[in-house]
């Protein structure tokens, strides 16, 4: 399967919506928006996100678009984010398309938050040199409340 990244579309958006709001993908992501129904939050998100300096990118798998994946934050404290449609979990489409955004950010250090219990993410993040750095308790909207993540950083 050929993973690669592009520039956000308005066309795009539609699809990240419709990942956004599968109830097993915010689960296991647990750091989402309040209310990820809410399609006008989600357009002021994307509007105020493609008029800042965060890189975002689109991650297409064989010419379908699959996700999305970003750096973000100020310098010094960057961090990525990446979301991947659930029916792409575990055939490597993750881990390709954050090696490439790695690739096309070459700052560091990069930082990388993750609910502790997800391994998925956390695997992906390891192959790509993260490595954790620490543990702390975060608000996850998708869960109702504070959960464990683990805090990760890749040096220079």
């Amino acid at each position: 399967m050929e993973v690669v990244l592009r520039e956000v579309h308005d066309s795009d958006l539609p699809v990240f919506f419709r990942q956004l709001n599968d109830p097993e993908a915010l689960h296991m992501a647990a750091f989402t928006p309040v209310d990820p129904a809410d399609r006008d939050a989600f357009d002021a998100r994307w509007k105020r996100i493609r008029s800042s300096d965060v890189v975002a990118r689109t991650v297409l798998a064989d010419g379908d678009v699959v996700g999305s994946a970003m750096v973000y934050g100020e310098p010094g404290e960057r961090e990525v984010t990446y979301w991947v449609d659930r029916a792409y979990w575990g055939r490597g489409v993750a881990t390709a398309a954050l090696r490439g955004l790695l690739a096309e950010v070459p700052e560091r250090p990069l930082y990388a938050r993750a609910a502790a219990d997800n391994q998925g993410s956390l695997r992906v993040l390891e192959k790509c040199g993260f490595r954790a750095t620490a543990r702390a308790r975060g608000v996850a909207s998708a869960r109702g409340g504070e959960i464990d993540e683990v805090v990760l950083s890749l040096k220079g």
